[in-house]
C-alpha cells in the first residue's frame, strides 16, 4: 500500500515539467519556461512515465505529442497545479482569509465595475481583490473563484444568484453613418448592416419582435466583445444593439448616437453569483453588500433609464 501511495504522488517538479511540455508541445520550450536544461526536462518526464507505468508522450523526429492517457492526465494535472499555485500565493501574501477572487465580464468589468472599485477598497482595505475575466457559467471550485458577475438567467447550479440590474439596449451608430442612412422607424434597420455580439446571437431578432417588425435581420459582422462592437460602430461599419450604460463615454463624446430614441429590455439580466458554500465567507458577504449599494447609487444617477 505504501509503494502504491508513493506511485500516486509524483513530485511537483515532475508534474510541472509534464504540464509545461504538454502545454507547449516541446521539451525545449518547457526547458526555457522552467529555466532548466532540455536533458533535465527529459529525465523528469521519463521518471514520471516510469513511476506511473504509462507512456505520456509519443516521441518522433518532428517532436512530441501527448498519448491518449497523457491528454487525460494533462487536463487533470493542469487544474490541480493551478489550485496549488493559487493556494501558495495566498499563503505567501499572508492574506488567505481576506482575499476575494472575483470573475467579471470583460466590458462590464472595465466600464462599470472597475471605476467603482476604489470605493470598495477605501471601505474595506483589509480585503485583497483578485480579478479574472470569465464569460458564461464555469466551475467555481475548479477555477478558484469566490464570486462572479453574470449576464444571463439566474440558473447557476450550486450557486446563489442575486439580481443586480436589467440590461436595456438600443440601436446605435456613428453620426456619419446615420447621415448617410437616415432611420425613422425600427423597420428601416432591416435594410442596413447590423453588427452582432457572438454571446447574444438572438438579440436583433428579439429587438425586432419587440417592435412588431417582421423580417429576419441580416447576418452582418460578429464580434466577441462589446468594446470591439463599439469600435466598429465608430468606424461606420453599421448599427449595433448596445447597452447604453456600457458606452457612456462614446455617447457623451458624440462618437456614437442612438439611431432611434427607444430602449428595449434584453432577455438577459446582470446577477451577482457566489457558490452556496461561500455565502458566509466574509469577503463574499461584504463585496455582495457593497455591490448592491453601488447598483442603488447607479440607479439614482441622472442617466439611468
Amino acid at each position: 500500500m505504501h509503494n502504491l501511495s508513493r506511485r500516486l504522488l509524483p513530485s511537483t517538479s515532475a508534474l510541472a515539467a509534464f504540464e509545461s511540455v504538454a502545454r507547449l508541445g516541446s521539451f525545449s520550450g518547457a526547458a526555457d519556461e522552467l529555466s532548466l536544461t532540455q536533458g533535465a526536462i527529459s529525465r523528469q518526464i521519463s521518471g514520471l512515465e516510469e513511476q506511473l507505468g504509462i507512456l505520456l508522450f509519443e516521441r518522433s523526429s518532428k517532436g512530441v505529442s501527448l498519448t491518449e492517457p497523457g491528454r487525460a492526465y494533462a487536463k487533470a494535472i493542469g487544474a490541480a497545479l493551478s489550485q496549488i499555485r493559487a493556494a501558495s500565493l495566498q499563503v505567501m501574501t499572508k492574506r488567505h482569509g481576506d482575499t476575494l477572487n472575483l470573475a467579471m465580464l470583460p466590458t462590464f468589468g472595465t466600464r462599470w465595475l472597475l471605476p467603482r472599485i476604489p470605493r470598495f477598497v477605501a471601505k474595506h482595505p483589509e480585503i485583497t481583490l483578485n480579478f479574472a475575466t470569465r464569460i458564461g457559467i464555469f466551475d467555481f471550485e475548479r477555477d478558484g473563484i469566490d464570486f462572479a458577475i453574470h449576464i444571463g438567467q439566474p440558473d447557476w447550479p450550486g450557486a446563489e444568484c442575486t439580481f443586480l440590474m436589467d440590461e436595456m439596449v438600443a440601436p446605435v451608430a456613428c453620426p456619419s453613418f446615420l447621415a448617410a442612412n437616415p432611420i425613422s422607424a425600427p423597420a428601416d434597420l432591416l435594410a442596413l448592416p447590423l453588427l452582432h455580439m457572438a454571446s447574444r446571437p438572438g438579440a436583433w431578432a428579439q429587438f425586432f419582435e419587440s417592435q412588431g417588425v417582421t423580417g429576419a435581420p441580416g447576418e452582418g459582422m460578429r464580434f466577441e466583445q462589446f468594446a470591439n462592437v463599439a469600435q466598429a460602430c465608430g468606424a461606420g461599419l453599421g448599427v449595433a444593439l448596445m447597452p447604453l450604460f456600457l458606452i457612456e463615454a462614446e455617447l457623451r463624446s458624440g462618437e456614437l448616437v442612438q439611431a432611434l430614441s427607444l430602449q428595449v429590455r434584453s432577455p438577459s439580466s446582470y446577477y451577482a453569483v457566489a457558490p452556496i458554500t461561500k455565502m458566509e465567507f466574509r469577503p463574499v458577504a461584504l463585496f455582495r453588500a457593497w455591490l448592491l449599494e453601488e447598483v442603488g447609487r447607479w440607479r439614482d444617477e441622472p442617466y439611468y433609464a
